[in-house]
């Protein structure tokens, strides 16, 4: 899963929104899984990167809402 910019997310449907946050929320745990049975992730900075998306995809719907 990629970073997606606040544009792209704008550009898309309600749905295509609902299913990106659903994977990333997913993807989110999977790395939180693997950290917490003492692995190494692959790249370290993919769970920051996935909660800052998650965040960024979360206060948009908060706007549009308004």
């Amino acid at each position: 899963m990629a970073i997606v910019r606040s544009k792209e997310i704008r550009a898309m449907s309600e749905e295509q929104i609902e299913k990106q946050l659903k994977d990333l929320r997913n993807e989110l745990l999977k790395e939180r899984a693997i950290t917490a049975t003492g692995g190494a992730p692959e790249n370290p900075g993919r769970i920051r990167e996935l909660r800052r998306t998650i965040a960024r995809i979360l206060t948009i719907q908060k706007e549009e809402k308004r």
